[in-house]
């Protein structure tokens, strides 16, 4: 079906189809003249380094310092460098869009896009001593790469993303009258490889071998040399050009020769570069750039002749050739196969009767009917193939129109997904985005989807187009925060006033649908720009203490840290800061910015009391804190064993605290300290082994009446204010122990006992001696007699006690106890005494 739309830029190489189209048209400098230029091309849409010929006679307008300048692909200047160095012999771009310049001494210097030299190595010894004599920057799978050739024809390689600057020489060249004339480096896997053209032989330098291997052979037709040769992007076919205009394709290894085309030409080419197909990673044909027109030639040896103006510049894409001239910025790729299908001429396929139904729809004809009816049960083929289509073009007339036609027909399909075309809308926003001149990123679809929407969106604000950033990562629901802390640190960077910084970053960043902005991160650029009261200022705004307090230790406001810190309640933070803190301050000054700060200064007491007690000492004196100073004198004398010779130093910090219940016991302790070395040197020679040292007033007085001695234990008890309730509870329990029942008795009647009597029953049980038990159960009060009888097992006197006590509920339980033992005469004296209470009340 003939549909006259989009094909005037399509031409045919048989048996393919392919298109050549404009980008947008280059606005350079007016004393810019790309004829006389040596021009370095970044893929991906990426910037363009220009920079003079030296091997061209130019009219000199201006200075004549060699100047490299930098613009984007619509002409905008970016910035400039003023090579102030050696004799520079190539440039190029590395795939994080850093320009690579070699001179001629093997130094390497690298640029970002505005022209600021970011670093600077050399390629090595040998090759800075021997000169260079050309170099190559190329692709591979490690990164980018640098290959240079000296005077002496060596090859060296090294790979830029390597940390290890050491480069990689490659083996020699076979010996010959003459030089090389061409070469290349070629990337397989991981290996990159260099190939020569040298009169009519290529030979092949391959890391780990000796010497390089040679090729020949390769032409049919008669020439004299290989003058030009060219890898294709992915670096499986190879292109050589010779001085009398033949041009041979084959595979990278030459074991496959595609054909050898006659160009009749004489003139040399600038550049040859292989076109990459759209649909997958083939390659079928080659562009040759002569100075004022260009040839496409494919494998089948079929020609196309394109004229310009001269200054061709061609740039190799994962999906076609770019071209770069004085007036027009154009791209020659494979046509892609949906386009095909919808837009050629007497296309049969369901996309194209889809694509002229909508048309006649929206005419309001009948004839739409009769197009939907040729491929109804096919709508969904013709839906996807539209979708796809559109994301091919760069017109967004011709993108409106897919994607209305796409829309059109998905209606006719029951339970359509619209996943798809949804993804396409946003991607279509995004992309004629960045191919506006004022972005100039000119991507294809497949180029935008190879990079990913997150390295798109690091170029973008990389080049300081926040704005467009911004509504991309919203428009693809990516994270927005990063691109504004992008933004805040370009504020900082150049933007002078701090009030005003602040206010515009704290108002960007209160929206609350942005998430994960770090003030922090900001206010750390700000004080590495010396712009230490902006960096405060937004360090108040940043809620996390934890990222907080780190770039406050670093400013040395350490009070603010301190702070900070203790705010957050977050004990190993305050400890981390404290420590910090520590190591840069007066110990005086440190010791009056944590007094501020009671857990503070809590936390740092702890940790000093495990780490330094000397430190911990400073802190007490510093404070006045005589308590804790005791404490510590006390602590120390425990661990020393000096706590009888530091006890008068311990009860003067107590005193001098006023805690005087404190100084009094030390006085108590030393007192009693120096007792018991009296009392041990004058009872070991009586008693033998025995010791008194280190027992408490209770221990000592215990062992006194131990050994008998109850005159001196009487002695200590006034001496040290024992109360006489513990001095008896000693004596009975020591009597008991020792069964002097007599001496107890004689005790108990020596004065009125401050405990009571029951102490004594209750010794007496212990030993089971039931007869002193009744003596003393006797001298109990009459309420608690009824209980020591049942605890004696006493049930007769129990029962009377307990009658005399009108105390019904104890002869309940005594009740209890007799029927367990039987006892029938004792059953019947309780049950009538129960009887007789009873009828009482």
């Amino acid at each position: 079906m003939p549909i006259m739309y989009n094909t005037g830029d399509w031409f045919v190489l048989r048996p393919t189809t392919y298109r050549k189209f404009d980008l947008y048209p280059p606005e350079w400098p007016l004393d810019l003249d790309l004829e006389y230029m040596s021009v370095a091309c970044a893929p991906y849409g990426g910037p363009v380094a220009v920079t003079r010929d030296p091997n061209k006679i130019v009219p000199v307008k201006g200075t004549a310092k060699p100047v490299i300048r930098i613009f984007d692909t619509a002409g905008q200047e970016l910035g400039k460098i003023w090579w102030n160095h050696g004799r520079l012999i190539s440039m190029g771009w590395s795939d994080t869009e850093e320009l690579i310049c070699v001179q001629e001494d093997a130094l390497v210097f690298i640029y970002d896009m505005f022209g600021n030299e970011k670093e600077s190595y050399c390629i090595g010894q040998e090759a800075s001593e021997t000169k260079i004599l050309d170099a190559k920057i190329f692709q591979s799978s490690a990164g980018t790469g640098i290959a240079v050739m000296t005077t002496k024809h060596r090859v060296f390689l090294k790979h830029t993303s390597s940390k290890d600057f050491r480069s990689r020489l490659l083996p020699e060249i076979p010996k010959s009258l003459t030089d090389c004339t061409c070469w290349e480096i070629v990337t397989e896997d991981r290996n990159s490889y260099c190939l020569l053209g040298r009169e009519r032989e290529v030979i092949k330098l391959f890391p780990g071998e000796s010497v390089g291997s040679v090729i020949r052979n390769l032409f049919d037709k008669p020439f004299e040399r290989i003058i030009l040769m060219s890898v294709s992007y992915n670096h499986q076919n190879l292109a050589l050009y010779t001085n009398n205009g033949i041009v041979w394709m084959g595979s990278i290894d030459m074991k496959q020769k595609y054909c050898e085309f006659d160009t009749g030409r004489k003139d040399i080419p600038k550049q040859i570069e292989w076109i990459m197909n759209v649909d997958n990673d083939q390659s079928e044909a080659i562009v040759i750039a002569y100075p004022s027109f260009l040839l496409v030639v494919n494998r089948n040896g079929d020609k196309n002749l394109f004229t310009y103006d001269p200054a061709i510049f061609l740039v190799a894409e994962m999906d076609g050739v770019r071209i770069l001239t004085n007036t027009s910025h154009e791209m020659i790729q494979k046509l892609p196969k949906c386009v095909q299908n919808i837009f050629a001429i007497n296309s049969q396929e369901p996309s194209s009767f889809l694509f002229e139904a909508q048309k006649k729809y929206q005419d309001k004809s009948h004839q739409a009917d009769e197009y939907l009816s040729l491929f109804r049960d096919r709508m969904n083929v013709a839906v996807d193939e539209c979708i796809e289509a559109a994301g091919y073009e760069f017109c967004t007339a011709t993108q409106k129109s897919l994607m209305r036609t796409a829309y059109f027909g998905k209606g006719f399909i029951p339970a359509h997904n619209p996943d798809e075309y949804i993804r396409m809308l946003r991607t279509l926003r995004v992309l004629n985005a960045l191919r506006h001149p004022r972005i100039a990123v000119p991507l294809t679809i497949k180029q935008f989807l190879y990079l990913k929407p997150e390295i798109i969106l690091a170029r973008l604000v990389f080049r300081k187009h926040y704005a467009i950033a911004i509504q991309v990562a919203k428009h693809l629901k990516l994270p927005e925060s990063w691109i504004l802390e992008h933004w805040a640190y370009h504020k900082v960077m150049n933007d002078r006033n701090d009030i005003e910084v602040a206010r515009k970053i704290t108002e960007k960043f209160k929206n609350p649908s942005v998430e994960g902005i770090s003030f922090c991160n900001i206010a750390e650029k700000a004080h590495a720009a010396g712009r230490d009261e902006l960096a405060i200022k937004l360090l108040e705004l940043e809620p996390r203490t934890s990222l907080q307090v780190p770039l406050l230790l670093k400013l040395g406001k350490y009070n603010r840290a301190v702070q900070s810190a203790t705010q957050s309640g977050d004990t190993e933070l305050v400890a981390t800061v404290l420590l910090e803190i520590k190591k840069k301050m007066m110990l005086t000054n440190f010791h009056m910015i944590i007094r501020e700060y009671p857990m503070a200064l809590n936390i740092y007491k702890k940790i000093m009391n495990e780490w330094s007690r000397t430190a911990l000492y400073d802190i007490y004196n510093t404070e006045d804190d005589h308590k804790s100073i005791a404490e510590y004198h006390f602590r120390n004398a425990l661990e020393s064993k000096s706590l009888e010779s530091n006890l008068s130093t311990i009860a003067n910090s107590y005193t001098q605290g006023r805690r005087n219940i404190e100084a009094e016991l030390c006085s108590d302790t030393s007192k009693l300290m120096k007792l018991q070395k009296t009392l041990n040197n004058k009872y070991s020679s009586i008693y033998g082994n025995v010791t008194f040292l280190g027992l408490s007033i209770h221990e000592t007085i215990e062992k006194l009446l131990d050994l008998g001695e109850f005159k001196e234990a009487e002695k200590i008890k006034n001496d040290f204010k024992v109360p006489d309730r513990r001095f008896w509870w000693l004596r009975i329990l020591n009597l008991s122990s020792k069964y002097k029942w007599d001496e107890l008795e004689k005790f108990a009647k020596s004065k009125k006992s401050p405990i009571g009597y029951e102490p004594f029953v209750e010794v007496c049980l212990k030993q089971n001696n039931l007869t002193e038990a009744r003596k003393y159960i006797l001298k109990c009060r009459d309420d608690r007699k009824t209980h020591w009888y049942i605890r004696a097992e006493l049930y007769e006197e129990a029962v009377d006690a307990a009658f005399e006590q009108r105390d019904i509920n104890s002869l309940y339980v005594i009740q209890q106890k007799a029927n367990t033992l039987g006892n029938r005469q004792l059953l019947d004296k309780i049950i009538t005494y129960i009887a007789m209470l009873s009828s009482k009340k």
